[in-house]
């Protein structure tokens, strides 16, 4: 279980995701009930006074220019919850569920919005309570222009008859949070997948043979692109101690799919790093409209709810590692031809000569590669009709669509690496184990743990769950 104290400032990518998949108590900092108070009481003494505010003493989307009286305020909320509240398929998963009701309360908590420090404590003591379960949000119902139905789902499960104060509706689902949550949790999860092929590229290169010469540091010293010197770095300590360095290799120059893989796996960090720049800054960013600047008595209208920057990086990292998991599929495909490997056809053990070994695994290997790649497929230029409300809500980003897919993705490319990962050592097995040094041994032995060798007649695998699992958990990293 992991606790987390949200102050509305300094939440990050890490520690969301540890609360979001290992539910414990949330508490508030310890000035947030002093500063949500501060900040409702401004928005009060701005309707006393009359001011139009979007939301507060005036109504939403095509009813912008409609007063909201006091007296109707209640039902008024009421309304914008049970309106707003049209999303449509089958439900999100909890953890996306739980961080993005943490991303709500951290947003709340920073003090920008109409909402009372009460529904802030009563969110927070309801996701530190497991005696009851999440609420049901379903999948469908956004375009990535704030979280109106989701949110409209995760508040009324959270808060059930709660009174709201005038103006507070809004804020409580005038967000972003959830494409704050699923972005970060793809992040996460994109990240986790690119450690894993890059562990995974240079235990190819062993299980291969192939020349190890393009992954020596130097080659980045003269090209200085920050994810390619990384890449270059990581897979060089991979193969540290390895045979493989003092021996005439079998190839000049390996297959491209060997050869290239630090700067394609380089690409790709690049491409994740601006991806978590920009989620690390969601986070703690208020995405509401309108921003309460007390300091300047004013109710500011923004667009801050616009999530463009978060769609276009979530595309960025999807086409950064669409090649990533094509190179992982050829080099897997090619450890299963003797022609290429010089070693067994299909990997089969030397004294099987009948069976099929791993051969027919090529087929869900480049099966599930090809289903992950599609997915890279932009997003963020979605240029379709998207007038509602009397033409004021006109465009649309996508980005809750561009989080889903990235998740999706490297959730099939956990599976691609799996059976990489069981061919890879096979032909370790063949080549000889002795041959590896100690940082590749290690993870050679833990795949081992999960999915012994191949011995002769035995048929390949029937279940790589555990494998799966273990390798979204950080097993090569």
């Amino acid at each position: 279980m992991a606790g987390i104290v949200l102050t509305g400032s300094d939440l990050d990518l890490a520690a969301l995701v540890r609360a979001a998949r290992e539910p414990g108590r949330v508490e508030l900092g310890p000035d947030v009930v002093e500063r949500m108070a501060e900040n409702r009481a401004f928005a009060e003494r701005i309707a006393a006074r009359g001011d139009g505010v979007y939301g507060l003493t005036r109504g939403v989307g095509s009813r912008k220019d409609r007063d909201v009286a006091v007296a109707e305020a209640a039902a008024f909320n009421r309304r914008m919850l049970r309106g707003h509240a049209t999303g449509q398929g089958p439900a999100l998963p909890d953890d996306e569920v739980r961080a993005a009701a943490l991303c709500l309360l951290n947003q709340l908590a920073a003090g920008r919005t109409n909402a009372r420090p009460e529904i802030a404590v009563a969110i927070a003591e309801r996701l530190s309570s497991s005696a009851r379960p999440l609420p049901r949000v379903r999948m469908y119902g956004v375009t990535g222009m704030g979280d109106l139905a989701p949110l409209a789902d995760l508040v009324t499960g959270l808060l059930g008859d709660v009174d709201l104060a005038p103006g507070e509706a809004l804020p409580l689902i005038g967000q972003s949070s959830f494409v704050t949550a699923q972005a970060a949790l793809a992040v996460h999860d994109a990240r986790a997948l690119l450690d894993c092929l890059t562990a995974l590229a240079a235990l190819d290169v062993e299980a291969y043979a192939a020349n190890p010469t393009p992954y020596d540091p130097v080659a980045g010293e003269v090209r200085p692109h920050p994810g390619y010197q990384r890449a270059l770095a990581r897979l060089w300590a991979l193969l540290e101690g390895s045979r493989l360095h003092g021996e005439e290799p079998r190839h000049l120059q390996s297959p491209l799919s060997f050869r290239d893989a630090a700067p394609v796996l380089g690409a790709a960090d690049d491409a994740l790093a601006y991806a978590e720049e920009r989620v690390a800054i969601e986070l703690n960013a208020h995405q509401q409209n309108p921003l309460a600047l007390p300091e300047r008595d004013l109710m500011l209208p923004v667009a801050n709810f616009d999530l463009q920057v978060v769609a276009t990086a979530l595309d960025l990292a999807r086409i950064a590692l669409a090649p990533c998991l094509t190179m992982q599929v050829e080099r897997s495909v090619k450890l299963l031809q003797a022609s290429e490997t010089g070693l067994t056809t299909g990997l089969e053990p030397p004294d099987d000569r009948a069976g099929q070994a791993y051969s027919e695994m090529a087929w869900p290997l480049q099966g599930i590669g090809a289903e992950a790649r599609l997915l890279h497929q932009p997003v963020s230029a979605e240029v379709g009709s998207a007038t509602q409300a009397e033409g004021i809500e006109d465009r649309l980003t996508m980005a809750h669509l561009g989080a889903r897919r990235t998740r999706e993705m490297a959730a099939l490319g956990f599976r691609v690496a799996a059976i990489g990962a069981v061919f890879a050592c096979q032909a370790i097995d063949l080549r000889g184990v002795e041959r590896l040094g100690p940082p590749l041994a290690a993870r050679h032995a833990a795949v081992r743990a999960l999915v012994p060798g191949l011995g002769p007649g035995d048929p390949p695998p029937d279940d790589l769950e555990p494998l799966i699992a273990a390798l979204a958990g950080g097993l090569l990293a």
